[in-house]
Order: structure tokens, then C-alpha cells, then sequence
């Protein structure tokens, strides 16, 4: 059986003292107790280390939110993969649809850091999801494989398969919205078809708007192993209570 997996992203928010102490509740409250379930927090880069800290021999994992596709050099502003290794991460989020969308980044630019993560060791959360307006047109299908492809192109399906992908319909992040039990279920079910017999012990994750009054709903489907979480990961009881929802 797939283990599941929650991750908060907490994208750009939070103080220094705040990701101590939200990560040290979260870290508080996972620890208590035998899990069946495997936990992360992304929280910015700046906190890492404190983090880091807050979070040693709890069982969450740390990850980051981005990484550079290049390993080092005059990439003013760019954090390698090394260097979030170092720091201690396990996971990072890569093209993640905010990056797609307010920093252009490309679904290539995308594969180049996912290669460039798991070289270095991290394990690749692939954010992949469409738009409305794409949705609207019936490419939903469409917009995922070329994300996904442009990964297999670069990495290969092995390598894909060994890593997680996270379904993050564009309309749905910070909106409010979210997709629907079974639309959500209607493209797992199609990214583990175009991925193949290998893909069936991939992780799949949900994000956009995950929520505790929708994630039980979204954690009942067959191909749905955990969610990326992102506004109610900055709040404990919430990212606790989703953790709790998958793991049952």
C-alpha cells in the first residue's frame, strides 16, 4: 500500500520566531503517538535551519519550496539542491503552479530542477495542474501530460515514478474553490494511466484549498495518497487534523 503523505507550503509567510513555533506545535503533536503516515513542512528558505532544528527526531520531514536547476555559479539568488541538502531537506517542491505562473517558469524549467533535486538526493514534489480557462476548454488532460512529459523526457519514467507528483488544479490554489471529489479522482486516474504499470506505487497528492471540511472527501478516493496544503498548514490544529483525516 501507498503510505500517505501531507506537506504544508507555507509559501511566503510567516517570522522567524512563528515557523519555530508553528513547526515545534506540528512537531509536538506528529511525534505523540505511533503514525502511519509520513508529514513535511516547506516553509521559506530563510528559515530552514530553524526549522530544521525545531523539527529533529520528530518524523516530519523538511522540505523547500523551490530549488535552482543549476548546482552552483553566478545564479544571483538561486538556492542549489546541495545546498537544501545540507540544510536538511528531504523533499522540494518543483513548478509548483506559482512559479509557473508569476515567475514564467516553464514545464522544462521545471524537469531541469527536478533533475537536479533528486541528483543531489531530495525527493521531487512535480506540481503539475491547468488553469480554468484550460479546463474550460477541455485540455485539463492535455496541460498535465505535457507537464508530466516534459519530466520524462528529461529524467525519465523511472525517475518519475520514484518521486511524488501533486495535482494542483491553477483555479483552485488560494481561491477558495476546490476541485471536486471526483474530478480530482478523474486525473489521478489519468496521470497513473499515462505513466504506466510503474505508477501505481506513486504517491499522488491534492492541493488547492485543501481544507478540514473537504479533505476526508478528497482522501476517500482510490488514487488519492495525501495532499499539499497550503494556507491551513500555517495553522497547527488544521494541518494536524488533515494529517489525522489521511492517516485514517
Amino acid at each position: 500500500m501507498r503510505r500517505p503523505l501531507v506537506v504544508g507550503n507555507w509559501k511566503m509567510n510567516g517570522s522567524r520566531l512563528g515557523s519555530v513555533e508553528l513547526s515545534g506545535s506540528i512537531a509536538k503533536n506528529f511525534s505523540a503517538g505511533d503514525r502511519c503516515i509520513d508529514c513535511a513542512v516547506c516553509p521559506p528558505d530563510v528559515f530552514l535551519a530553524d526549522v530544521a532544528a525545531t523539527l529533529a527526531n520528530s518524523g516530519v520531514g523538511l522540505g523547500a519550496q523551490n530549488v535552482s536547476q543549476y548546482e552552483e555559479g553566478a545564479y544571483t539568488g538561486d538556492v542549489s539542491a546541495s545546498m537544501l541538502a545540507e540544510f536538511g531537506c528531504t523533499y522540494v517542491l518543483v513548478g509548483h503552479s506559482e512559479r509557473r505562473t508569476c515567475f514564467g517558469e516553464s514545464s522544462q524549467q521545471a524537469a531541469a530542477k527536478f533533475v537536479a533535486a533528486q541528483g543531489k538526493g531530495l525527493i521531487p514534489i512535480l506540481c503539475v495542474g491547468e488553469t480554468l480557462a484550460e479546463r474550460q476548454a477541455g485540455r485539463a488532460f492535455e496541460v498535465v501530460a505535457e507537464q508530466l512529459d516534459a519530466v520524462v523526457e528529461a529524467a525519465g519514467l523511472s525517475a518519475l515514478v520514484e518521486a511524488v507528483v501533486a495535482y494542483e488544479p491553477v483555479w483552485a490554489i488560494g481561491t477558495g474553490e476546490v476541485a471536486s471529489p471526483v474530478q480530482a479522482q478523474e486525473v489521478m486516474t489519468f496521470i497513473r494511466a499515462r505513466l504506466g504499470e510503474k505508477a501505481g506505487a506513486m504517491r499522488l497528492l491534492y492541493g488547492g484549498s485543501v481544507s478540514v471540511e473537504n479533505a476526508a472527501q478528497l482522501f476517500e478516493q482510490r488514487d488519492i495518497d495525501g495532499a499539499l496544503v497550503g494556507g491551513a498548514s500555517l495553522h497547527p490544529e488544521q494541518f494536524m487534523t488533515i494529517c489525522q483525516m489521511a492517516e485514517a
